[in-house]
């Protein structure tokens, strides 16, 4: 990624290589941004420099069009399903290109076909994509998802969509035997359609999971955050059997 990050007590900014660090906490020349380094403004502020994370790119960099999946939710996809690096992957819709992205990022060397028929959300998601340098594992497909899917032999279809449940036969088609579906869904009548319209297939180790993630403080007293992101959507996940 052609970005550097800068920790310190004031906050945690991103700024791109080769490029002056200018904020209200006064400015570093580009010279003296080196990874790994203490720097300071000319105003005296100390930060360290080091590489962006993917949390730090999703969060600063990258462009949002639709509500994206939380990086909690997707960490969960990968704990459930133990999806491999070099593995072949469906994900749909595309919006800002988060959901790619992310797989890609820990699962490359990989094969991600990414649906989507807003062109508008394919610009901004092929921006992202290309910001993080890995167009090389994401392919980016202007086309409606639930008329078919082109792939076989996936290890994994991912839906974030509406009317998810009109793709699971086209999921059970291109999947392979232990390849996984997984749905996020928003609200729960969503689930009840995905859970009837996966009951006609041959799946196993159908699960519909709810991930809350509470932040602790640790100030006057050791205690829960009053605020933060507690419920986000449920994820329903089934293996394909035969």
């Amino acid at each position: 990624m052609n970005y550097i990050c800068l920790i310190g007590k004031y906050g945690c900014f991103i700024t791109k290589r080769g490029q002056d660090f200018n904020s209200h906490l006064g400015i570093i020349k580009k010279d003296h941004l080196k990874i790994g380094k203490k720097v300071k403004t000319h105003l005296g502020y100390e930060f360290f420099v080091t590489k962006p994370t993917l949390k730090d790119m999703m969060e600063k960099v990258l462009k949002r069009v639709p509500q994206t999946i939380s990086l909690k939710d997707l960490s969960l996809l990968l704990a459930l399903t133990s999806v491999k690096r070099n593995s072949r992957i469906v994900d749909a819709g595309t919006g800002s290109g988060f959901s790619s992205i992310f797989l890609a990022y820990f699962l490359k060397p990989c094969k991600i076909f990414t649906y989507e028929i807003n062109k508008k959300y394919i610009k901004i998601a092929k921006e992202n994509i290309k910001t993080c340098n890995l167009e090389k594992y994401i392919i980016v497909k202007n086309k409606d998802i639930i008329k078919g899917i082109d792939e076989r032999n996936l290890d994994l279809v991912h839906l974030d969509m509406e009317n998810s449940e009109k793709v699971i036969k086209h999921s059970y088609k291109s999947l392979k035997i232990g390849g996984y579906l997984c749905v996020f869904s928003p609200i729960i009548e969503q689930v009840i359609k995905i859970r009837k319209e996966i009951s006609k297939y041959n799946f196993s180790n159908v699960i519909t999971v709810e991930n809350i993630v509470r932040e602790w403080q640790y100030e006057k007293y050791l205690r829960p955050k009053t605020t933060g992101i507690m419920h986000t959507g449920f994820y329903t996940l089934a293996m394909k059997t035969c």
